[in-house]
């Protein structure tokens, strides 16, 4: 049966900017939160979603999207339960990749670097800050096992909403990574697929200090 849609067809002309060196910030922090207002005031349907990317031992690979709830000198902030998968598969590799799929602006930010847990202090006071029945839905999902169907979960959330009508604590199972910055490539699509990919790469300045610094590099498309 012949495919009712053209695939090898499908093709649009990114054009809608340029991204050059002297147009970047001095830190990729910067320039990411500069993208990232530019998401936000184009209205952009959840902004701050990303495409985690994970490994398992033995190499094999995952993605999910995630919402990113922080961006700080630290790194790229996002909470999870951390006996899902992604939660260990970070435990074990502590390195992990983030992509911001900006499509309608023709950009996109990919992160990669390692991860960190997020200090229980602040992940308590994020968890408290959620709506009530996403902190009582966290309790309710043993993220990533198999259950038998739906009733399985809506049970488990009843159960809890008489358990916890008011406060919920934070979960012992449930935390939050900061994902730290190797590298952070802005690309902007620009006509004929020759787009500008322009990647900060992490070193060490060489000082007395030997503190972080940041080299810009131009990637090939």
């Amino acid at each position: 049966m012949a495919d009712e849609h053209d695939l090898r067809g499908m093709r649009l002309s990114y054009d809608r900017g340029t991204l050059v060196e002297a147009d970047l910030a001095p830190d990729p922090l910067a320039q990411f939160r500069h993208w990232l207002a530019d998401a936000i005031a184009g209205e952009l349907a959840e902004p701050n979603a990303m495409v985690l990317s994970t490994v398992s031992a033995d190499g094999v690979p995952s993605a999910r999207t995630v919402l990113l709830k922080d961006a700080d000198a630290r790194g790229f902030v996002f909470y999870t339960n951390l006996r899902s998968r992604k939660g260990r598969e970070i435990e074990v590799a502590r390195r992990a990749a983030c992509v911001f799929p900006w499509l309608p602006l023709h950009r996109q930010v990919v992160v990669v670097g390692s991860a960190v847990e997020v200090p229980r202090d602040e992940a308590a006071d994020y968890f408290a800050s959620r709506p009530h029945g996403s902190r009582l839905g966290a309790w309710a999902s043993r993220q990533s096992e198999v259950i038998a169907d739906r009733a399985v979960l809506e049970e488990r959330y009843a159960e809890l909403l008489e358990r916890f009508p008011g406060d919920v604590p934070l979960p012992d199972f449930w935390g939050g990574w900061i994902v730290v910055p190797q590298t952070v490539e802005f690309w902007q699509g620009r006509e004929s697929r020759l787009h500008d990919r322009l990647r900060y790469r992490r070193v060490r300045d060489g000082g007395m200090d030997d503190a972080t610094a940041w080299v810009v590099e131009r990637l090939s498309p």
